[in-house]
């Protein structure tokens, strides 16, 4: 039955669960899973685009900088 092992009978799935959080752990961290890299980032000119849009600058400003950019 029990040999007196601490990882022997109930405790070795315990061992088996917290092995998998830890690897699963160092892949994301190893990737930047964490930073949710998939989403979408906006360019300059959507920026200015939203900037404009909600009345941050004016349309002088707005098409200078456009410019600048090369949109």
């Amino acid at each position: 039955m029990y040999d007196g092992h601490w990882f022997g009978g109930g405790f070795m799935w315990l061992f088996w669960i917290l092995l998998i959080v830890v690897v699963v752990w160092a892949v994301k961290a190893a990737t930047g899973g964490g930073n949710n890299a998939s989403e979408k980032q906006e360019s300059a000119l959507d920026i200015l685009k939203e900037r404009y849009a909600k009345g941050e600058i004016d349309q002088e400003e707005f098409e200078q900088k456009r410019k600048d950019l090369g949109g």
